[in-house]
């Protein structure tokens, strides 16, 4: 019987969800669920000067708004210390890790001394084979033992296989001489205790695998499958940074991207699926695998993820959207729906989400629902309510007052006396336009004159006419 797959995010809480940071996470949870395994979270707030409350509180949140539920309740691996000195001090105790009683002074100097020289700043401690008898009464780190000769191989489902000279490798520090422990005893600790079987994240932590190795076989545990992704370059190629736009999940919330189409965006950044642009969470869950992830940066691409959008937005269930675009007002700090409001854009769903990019899209088409008479025309609109329109329009009306309500036979009333006038459709629907929703653009007359209903519509083309 083969292990259950778990996989981990590990955010460090000093900030917002980065863009980078949640295509990771999508990445494991897409892993996970797609094989019914387990996606656990854990927040890394050793730093104590720069974790938190806060940090973690938006990272929680930038995850929950992206749709990424995790099983369990998260970890803190700061309150984990205990745990990891408990095995540094077994590592010590079966002789693959040493007491260092080298101080920082000795080691910068060391070092400034080599870079003086043109030498390799590898510190290698004089301690690493010292009798105990020789021990000083004084404060010492804990180093782990790295092999002095030959390689250590990572054998990376992203990356292929990986060669690290061993020479190149440092007896790291597992726990200070504080008696705190250091991020990378730390990480190994957790994830093996979390059962996790694959650690897929950033390729910037690749030579991390190589040092974190070193703990893994010194205490007998099996080594995850690794897969480091290569990170998100801005479009134009260099790493992604504030030039490029937004970096935190929490403002494309604001920009008012769709959960649903930032999944499907961030899942084809670095992976792909055939030609496969578009697709469901069903389909990514089923189709994602490692082999599918490139070995290049991706690069963000605005107009690819509006493309998206417009997709998703289409497709969308009415009142899940109309739930997401309420939460993207309180993001925005936006007013909130009125009640009234929230069911005129309920009724408009369907014609104002088709092919809109974002929700302030959205509610742009769905102006002539959200709005109250008077309609207040803008310039363009006051401009198509000329005399001639106004007295159109004024013939018009009467003749809708009595018409039964369908959209077809609308559409034949309005052409009738467009033709009766030696005008084109056109010519009599941009005033009826103007009238309905006081803009010049707008979802079609007859889509608005059908959500509206017959005495609203009526009563603003009176409003207009008088």
């Amino acid at each position: 019987m083969s292990t259950p797959v778990v996989t981990r995010f590990a955010p460090s809480p000093t900030g917002f969800l980065h863009i980078g940071g949640a295509r990771t996470a999508l990445f494991n949870w897409l892993y996970a669920r797609g094989r019914g395994g387990k996606f656990l979270l854990r927040i890394e707030d050793t730093d104590r000067a720069r974790s938190t409350p806060e940090a973690t509180e938006a990272i929680l949140t930038g995850l929950t708004w992206l749709g990424l539920d995790w099983d369990e309740e998260p970890v803190s691996q700061f309150d984990r210390a205990g745990r990891h000195a408990e095995v540094a001090h077994e590592m010590l105790a079966s002789g693959h890790a040493y007491k260092c009683f080298s101080t920082q002074d000795e080691i910068e100097a060391f070092r400034e001394s080599a870079r003086a020289e043109g030498r390799s700043t590898l510190y290698r401690s004089p301690w690493r084979d010292a009798s105990p008898d020789t021990h000083p009464d004084a404060p010492y780190a804990i180093r782990v033992k790295a092999p002095l000769d030959g390689e250590t191989l990572i054998d990376d489902q992203v990356q292929g296989q990986v060669r690290i000279r061993n020479d190149q490798l440092d007896d790291m520090i597992v726990l200070r001489s504080d008696g705190t422990p250091t991020y990378m005893l730390a990480v190994v600790v957790d994830d093996h205790d979390m059962g996790v079987t694959h650690v897929i994240r950033g390729d910037d932590h690749l030579n991390n695998a190589a040092r974190q190795m070193l703990v893994y076989r010194a205490m007998g545990w099996d080594v995850p499958v690794w897969a480091h992704i290569p990170l998100i370059h801005g479009p134009d190629g260099k790493k992604l940074s504030k030039r490029h736009g937004a970096l935190g999940v929490e403002e494309y919330q604001r920009m008012g991207y769709p959960a649903a189409a930032m999944r499907n965006y961030l899942a084809r950044l670095g992976w792909s699926h055939g030609n496969d642009e578009f697709f469901t969470d069903t389909q990514a869950q089923e189709w994602f695998d490692i082999s599918g992830i490139g070995k290049s940066p991706a690069r963000l691409d605005f107009k690819k993820l509006d493309h998206l959008t417009a997709q998703h937005s289409s497709v969308a269930d009415d009142a899940a959207l109309l739930h997401e675009l309420e939460a993207y007002l309180a993001a925005t700090e936006a007013p909130a729906l009125s009640a009234a409001q929230r069911d005129g854009l309920l009724r408009a769903m369907p014609v104002v989400k088709e092919k809109a990019k974002g929700f302030a899209q959205i509610l742009e088409k769905a102006h002539f629902i959200l709005t109250t008479r008077p309609i207040e025309p803008d310039e363009k609109a006051a401009a198509a309510l000329d005399n001639v329109s106004r007295s159109i329009l004024k013939e018009l009306t009467p003749r809708l007052r009595t018409a039964t309500w369908e959209r077809e036979i609308l559409e034949g009333i309005v052409t009738e006396v467009a033709q009766a006038h030696g005008l084109g459709l056109g010519k009599v629907a941009q005033p009826l336009r103007a009238a309905l929703a006081g803009r010049t653009s707008s979802p079609s007359v007859f889509d608005m004159m059908m959500i509206l209903d017959r005495d609203e519509t009526l009563g603003r083309l009176n409003d207009a006419i008088t």
